[in-house]
């Protein structure tokens, strides 16, 4: 069960690094031209922040931070929380104030909440297309440089896991590793390396990559914590099931590599714990969001 979903220092201070590299994007120190030429430092109005399509929000917290580094009398108010599931012309946020300061941070504003919440829609899809198994969907670390807090974020308002943050807080034993690591020391057993691993990193779940059953049968002896199955077929994946079950039913198996929203109810049927997809965060559709002007000042 995912704990309450909390926008808290951590992602504010993401989103405030990547705020200052937007708006120097747009800026350049400079000013907003159009807004400028056109638009009265006097005129004010309300903008609505409307959803076009249905799906989950995520980042409504950024709106007010962008606007408070831009003008700070513009006025943000969420209309719902993030994790709201939103269905066309629902507003998610209303925005009033200077209208040079509403329209200079508007497209920043959009950026974050259309990535942020494409992620989230996203990952609710992957949730209710294994709904009713024991399978849990996880993000990975494929993501954009400097967006991982955010979009871990957005996985977790969609109601998906986090996997581990990056590779500071938790082992993951891949393929890579072990050829690396068998060619130094002259040992290949995938039991050894597990434990060798456990005694570099007390405290910190252990998790390794296999992608055969006879590598399962090996690692097993080691208990870990997780073992990923790469890349295995269904029929595959419930041959593993059956063999964790029979010898280590308290490791956890994860499956991964090329699943889809086609294919992940199936994977989830075999029987396996959790289901990784990097695609949760690096193949996502922006969800459609526009400001709607409501009203003059």
């Amino acid at each position: 069960m995912n704990s309450p979903l909390r926008f808290g220092e951590s992602e504010r201070a993401a989103a405030a690094r990547l705020i200052e590299l937007a708006l120097a994007e747009d800026l350049a120190g400079a000013s907003d031209l159009t807004c400028d030429a056109l638009i009265s430092p006097e005129d004010c109005a309300e903008v609505h922040v409307v959803a076009r399509q249905p799906g989950v929000v995520a980042g409504l917290p950024i709106g007010d931070l962008v606007y408070e580094r831009l003008d700070r009398v513009v006025g943000w108010v969420p209309e719902v929380k993030d994790g709201a599931f939103v269905q066309p012309g629902d507003v998610v946020a209303r925005v009033s104030g200077p209208l040079a300061g509403l329209l200079t941070g508007e497209r920043t504003v959009l950026n974050f909440l259309t990535h942020l919440s494409g992620i989230a829609t996203q990952t609710r899809e992957y949730v209710e297309a294994v709904r009713g198994t024991n399978a849990v969907i996880l993000d990975t670390r494929k993501t954009l440089p400097g967006w991982r807090t955010l979009a871990k974020y957005a996985v977790w308002a969609g109601g998906g896991t986090n996997h581990r943050m990056g590779l500071y807080d938790g082992v993951l034993v891949k393929d890579n590793h072990i050829a690396a690591w068998s060619q130094q020391i002259g040992n290949s057993s995938l039991a050894e390396a597990v434990k060798q691993a456990r005694e570099s990193a007390p405290g910190r779940a252990v998790e390794i990559e296999v992608d055969t059953l006879e590598q399962l049968r090996d690692v097993l002896n080691g208990h870990p914590d997780i073992v990923l199955l790469d890349n295995m077929t269904t029929d595959q994946l419930r041959e593993a099931v059956q063999i964790r079950d029979a010898s280590a039913p308290g490791i956890l198996l994860e499956a991964s590599g090329g699943i889809s929203l086609l294919t992940v109810r199936g994977v989830a049927a075999t029987g396996v714990d959790r289901i990784s997809i990097g695609a949760l965060t690096h193949t996502v559709p922006n969800f459609d969001l526009g400001f709607d002007f409501h009203r003059a000042g």
